[in-house]
């Protein structure tokens, strides 16, 4: 079977695991797939490898859209800088997997891609003009400004994770990803003795060990989550009076912590925000889950 064409396939790079999706003609997800990655090997032939896992799901394909973490040059496609994998830095990333696969490959960041997928086919479909924040091993934002991605004038416009939070300048990634989060909750680990992340391994205390504690109403958990999104809402604050958007879309591992962490980032950002700007915008959770970046890049692949 051939679907050459017809079937449009994206993957994501991420420090540990690659994860692919092929999209029908529809826009439905025909498949997804995962393995997991190690930066210190070659990266085109785990891709191949991964690919050709996919090619016995949906069939044939021509091209491959790649969503990295980290800025990349739309000039030259490559990664310009990578804080979570600096192997892929100023290395032609993109010619080694085409090399590799025998596909046309594209590139982009990771947070562009999930903006785009949610843009196409997910909580963003209709909003011409919206930002997307990620929230992960990174924190991550993108632009999508009269239905196209909003580059900036050097292409590396969206960094979220930079924005100021406070008058001492702590930027929001240093509270906000995942590895913070997980950080200044064991900093207070021992302050509350009736949480049930207590009776865990300090040092193994993962952000899925504080969401299930947090669904489970321990208190200390729901609160180091809302003081995430407090600090989200911050930073999205500062988005919606400058931009005056119709939407906010919220996506990455955090959301499967759901209204704990939205509602208070919508609180926060509503306190915040110049009222009039504030009624004009919907904030909500992503709708693709997981698999939003590679979907994206998948969609972008034929651009």
């Amino acid at each position: 079977m051939s679907n050459t064409g017809m079937i449009r396939v994206g993957v994501e790079i991420r420090t540990n695991e690659l994860r692919a999706v092929a999209v029908d003609q529809d826009g439905q997800l025909a498949a997804t797939r995962s393995i997991a990655f190690d930066p210190a090997e070659e990266t085109a032939q785990q891709v191949k490898s991964l690919i050709g896992g996919l090619k016995k799901d949906v069939g044939d394909f021509d091209r491959l859209g790649v969503a990295v973490p980290g800025l990349v040059d739309q000039g030259t496609h490559r990664v310009a800088f990578s804080a979570h994998i600096p192997e892929h830095s100023n290395f032609d990333l993109i010619k080694e997997i085409s090399s590799a696969t025998g596909l046309i490959a594209s590139i982009e960041n990771d947070a562009n891609s999930a903006a785009y997928g949610e843009f196409i086919l997910g909580a963003a479909r209709g909003s011409n003009n919206f930002f997307y924040a990620t929230l992960g091993e990174g924190v991550g934002g993108a632009f999508i400004l009269g239905g196209e991605i909003w580059r900036g004038a050097s292409g590396f416009a969206g960094e979220f994770g930079f924005v100021p939070i406070n008058s001492e300048g702590m930027r929001l990634e240093e509270v906000a990803s995942t590895e913070n989060i997980v950080r200044r909750t064991k900093a207070r680990f021992h302050q509350d003795s009736t949480s049930s992340l207590n009776s865990l391994d300090e040092e193994a205390i993962t952000l899925d060990n504080i969401i299930m504690a947090a669904r489970e109403d321990d208190d200390f958990a729901q609160m180091m989550l809302e003081r995430t999104g407090v600090y989200v809402g911050t930073a999205v604050a500062s988005v919606i009076n400058l931009l005056n958007l119709e939407k906010v879309v919220v996506g990455g591992e955090i959301m499967d912590a759901k209204n704990l962490v939205l509602d208070a980032i919508i609180e926060r950002a509503r306190e915040l925000s110049f009222a009039p700007s504030f009624e004009a915008v919907s904030i909500v959770e992503g709708e693709l889950g997981e698999f939003a970046a590679a979907t994206g890049a998948a969609l972008l692949a034929e651009k």
